[in-house]
């Protein structure tokens, strides 16, 4: 009886060592994770840091700071405005005529050489900061605004971190959030402003790909775009288009809305229609009254109700925590798990040992 007690017991834990395997990585804590932000097209690292000349504490840097994250761990992919003429460079590749651009060519190349740049950079100071027992550098959180979300998916690829060291992506990164991205291109594949690079991206690594990371696509539903001109002005945003013959808010997000998606009469977040903010796999989330970035679109208005916002983060944050296994306990996390962990090995030895005993 007890030899096929013994039995049984390698049996289930043989089971149970292959379904711990399937797990999840191990959480980490917010104070030693390092993030880094994708800046969206036509923006600069400086409109997360000290956004249109705002005091510091109104950025996203700062709103990340004050929920844990340690300063020297957050890294912003260094852009600047004028970088994003190098997007022009597409225009000398064969394939951005044939609607067949690569993310990885000379549009967008550029870019995604520097997001490799920035997460190897982060993960590795991590390691200078990190205090947890084993000395290991936590794995990156990745938020992608606007065209960084989808660059950052490009970035991310199919898996692979590192060829020559058979590093994955999931050893580098922990999770990936998007605000305000568009993660598909519109109707009209043709119409695509990336000409083809954003297609292959969704196409070649669909949705939340990569296991072991957590996805999160956040998008605002705030302006339904109304291409009608005789609309009342609601605010000052408003009466500067009007100002300048663009009429209103909503008619302004009909046009992007409409060069986005093929269609304008949508809800969205005033620059990307809300359908095409949802990533198919990831934690989807709908934000009510949340605008695309730090200003009114098209305008140097200062907004705070955009996804970076004091009074908004707190409403996507703790889901993209939670999603990419970052705990905000100030205890070591790795300490927590590792006390806490089952002891299989010892388990086997034991059951091994009444086998043989038996023999």
């Amino acid at each position: 009886m007890t030899r096929l007690i013994a039995v049984l017991w390698l049996l289930q834990l043989h089971a149970f060592g292959a379904f711990a395997l399937l797990q999840p990585q191990q959480q980490q804590s917010i104070q030693t994770t390092p993030v880094v932000i994708c800046p969206g097209f036509g923006n600069d690292q400086i409109d997360y840091y000290e956004p249109l000349q705002q005091p510091r504490q109104v950025g996203l840097i700062a709103a990340l700071e004050r929920r844990g994250f340690d300063p020297d761990l957050i890294f912003t992919i260094p852009v600047q405005r004028s970088d994003w003429i190098r997007v022009a460079g597409g225009l000398l590749d064969w394939k951005f005529y044939a609607n067949q651009a690569l993310p990885t060519g000379n549009g967008y190349g550029w870019y995604l050489k520097r997001f490799q740049e920035t997460v190897d950079k982060a993960y590795e100071s991590s390691l200078a900061v990190n205090n947890n027992n084993n000395n290991e550098a936590s794995r990156v959180l990745v938020i992608g605004h606007s065209a960084g979300g989808w660059l950052a998916r490009a970035g991310m690829g199919g898996g692979v971190w590192d060829p020559d060291t058979e590093t994955k992506t999931a050893d580098r990164i922990c999770g990936l959030v998007t605000v305000g991205a568009i993660h598909k291109p519109p109707v009209d594949v043709g119409s695509c402003v990336t000409r083809g690079a954003l297609a292959y991206t969704d196409q070649a690594y669909p949705g939340a790909f990569l296991k072991g990371i957590g996805y999160v696509s956040v998008g605002g539903d705030a302006i339904v775009g109304d291409n009608s001109k005789e609309i009342e002005p609601e605010s000052q945003a408003d009466s500067l288009y009007a100002t300048r013959g663009e009429g209103s808010a909503a008619r302004v997000a009909f046009t992007s809305y409409d060069a986005v998606c093929g269609t304008g009469d949508v809800t969205g977040d005033g620059v990307v229609p809300l359908e095409w903010t949802a990533l198919e796999g990831a934690k989807q989330l709908k934000l009510d009254g949340v605008l695309h970035s730090i200003n009114e679109a098209g305008t140097t208005i200062p907004t705070d109700r955009w996804y970076g916002s004091e009074g908004v983060i707190d409403r996507w944050l703790p889901t993209a925590l939670e999603e990419a296994g970052i705990s905000t306990s100030s205890a070591n996390s790795s300490s927590n798990t590792n006390a806490n962990t089952f002891d299989l090995d010892g388990l086997q030895k034991w059951a091994s040992g009444i086998f043989q005993q038996q023999q």
